[in-house]
């Protein structure tokens, strides 16, 4: 190993960022260099909260100066365009090359849209800061626009929203989306009744051969009791998307039908990185699967490049399957930080083992579901705040952790958000006895403690184990000549 080389790692995702917090946390003596063509990460589970304005965009997409604030760990915003395996050498879009010693791949994947004509075009993606800025400027445009127009035709497409893809995204977003327009609508003096929420879907369920596949019925009753139900298209192919519609056909049908929509969000399928597709010429055929992602050992190494690491969505673990889940990408990065220290002392490196410790997902403004180790499902708002707690828990640093967990506790005391109701939730009632309100009062309080305990609980089940945990990156101290 040629100890003048640094240590690479190519995309500052979950895995990429934490690999190298890991390795400073070990006090890793060689240089680390990471390299992302963005200046900010994307803690992508929470992009929904930035979207609704629930979080701020400092909070969900902080900056990589600021996360390395404190660290020596070199960033450069670049971009990779090239890999030579085998002269161990790194091409920048700057024009730079780069020889490494080691090298950690933790690109991910890209947005893929199965060949479906105008889709990249005319969809909206859901997987950057972009993309939640440039949703969100949409969304509002077609209420402010709808609100203004008196042409039926004209406002029921701009009223009318489609998700495609019913796997953990698409649901996440139907569900936040049924909650969100209506309160924006009602803002805007619109009748909120006028919106729809389409979630279309290719399988005849939701959610079908996902790790949250044991969820579907909490997110149907999620679907059925938002401010606006969330219709469902399922067992169709999206055959086009244009600006102002979409045109799908039903399975073992010839009929195409059209949906009129202005605003088509797409959450279906993933398409290797053109960064990883670029290597298939360096590997060998059978150390590809069958999506073109590159196999790697238990480990997480190339078969064929043992000083390559790569994981997270742009790698196969041999003889293990594994979620993309941000949970499963932060224990890869500390299992990769092992292994390049054990490298570096002539010691074997070690098989990652990941530990799923449940699922969480958002279904509406104020509303998820936890599941826990796959043995206790917590719905409604309880599993919305273990939802939270948990994510701000795995904030890369804990000077982040702090500021995002305020903000969010400030959110959830003053209720900036609240679902608006329909006429016929906001009927007069009849007032309370005495009795009846001293009884209320009492159901009140228990429903108060008993979740609070049970929170406590939980969140300690989830939390991350301290094994896995480390302090505010420092620099290594220098080292002092012999006199």
């Amino acid at each position: 190993m040629n100890s003048s080389r640094p240590t690479f790692i190519v995309g500052a995702g979950f895995t990429g960022l934490f690999t190298a917090l890991h390795l400073r946390h070990r006090h890793d003596p060689r240089s680390i260099t990471l390299i992302d063509p963005q200046e900010r990460f994307v803690f992508k589970p929470m992009l929904y909260e930035l979207l609704t304005g629930e979080l701020s965009e400092d909070t969900v997409c902080p900056t990589y100066k600021e996360l390395l604030q404190g660290s020596d760990i070199h960033f450069v915003q670049d971009k990779v365009t090239a890999i030579d395996l085998r002269q161990k050498q790194l091409t920048l879009a700057s024009g730079s090359d780069c020889a490494y010693a080691h090298l950690v791949l933790t690109v991910g994947s890209v947005q893929g849209y199965l060949g479906t004509e105008g889709a990249q075009k005319n969809a909206f993606a859901f997987r950057t800061r972009e993309n939640a800025i440039a949703l969100e400027r949409q969304l509002r445009d077609c209420l402010q626009r709808a609100s203004q127009i008196k042409d039926q035709q004209q406002r029921r497409s701009l009223l009318t929203f489609a998700i495609v893809g019913a796997g953990p995204t698409g649901v996440e977003m139907a569900a936040t989306l049924a909650d969100l327009l209506p309160y924006w609508y009602a803002r805007l003096g619109g009748d909120m009744r006028e919106i729809r929420i389409v979630l279309i879907n290719h399988g005849k369920t939701i959610l079908a051969g996902d790790v949250n596949a044991g969820l579907q019925e909490e997110a149907l009753h999620a679907f059925r009791t938002r401010t606006v139900p969330v219709e469902l298209i399922l067992g169709v192919g999206v055959k086009s998307v244009d600006a102002n519609h979409l045109e799908y056909q039903p399975a073992n049908s010839t009929e195409i039908k059209t949906l009129l929509t202005q605003t088509t969000i797409w959450t279906a399928g993933t398409a290797v990185n053109p960064l990883i597709q670029s290597l298939k010429f360096q590997i060998p055929a059978d150390h590809i699967d069958k999506h073109g992602l590159p196999i790697v050992t238990p480990t997480l190494q190339l078969l064929d490049f043992p000083e390559v690491f790569a994981a997270g969505d742009c790698a196969d673990v041999q003889s293990k399957q594994l979620p993309a889940l941000a949970q499963v990408a932060y224990q890869e990065g500390a299992s990769i930080a092992h292994n390049l220290i054990a490298l570096a002392k002539g010691a074997s490196p070690r098989p990652a083992h990941v530990g799923l410790r449940g699922t969480l997902m958002k279904l509406g403004l104020g509303n998820g579901v936890a599941n826990l180790f796959d043995k206790v499902q917590v719905a409604g708002k309880p599993g919305d705040l273990i939802r939270s707690a948990t994510y701000l828990e795995m904030l890369p640093t804990p000077l982040h952790d702090f500021r995002a967990t305020a903000e969010w506790l400030k959110e959830e005391t003053f209720h900036h958000y609240h679902r608006p109701k329909l006429e016929s939730e906001t009927a007069v009632k009849q007032p309370l006895s005495l009795a009846e309100q001293r009884d209320r009062s009492l159901v009140k309080a228990l429903a108060i403690l008993a979740p609070i305990a049970f929170l406590i609980a939980a969140y300690f089940g989830l939390r991350t184990p301290p094994s896995e945990q480390f302090k505010q990156p420092r620099p290594n101290p220098p080292t002092q000549s012999t006199p």
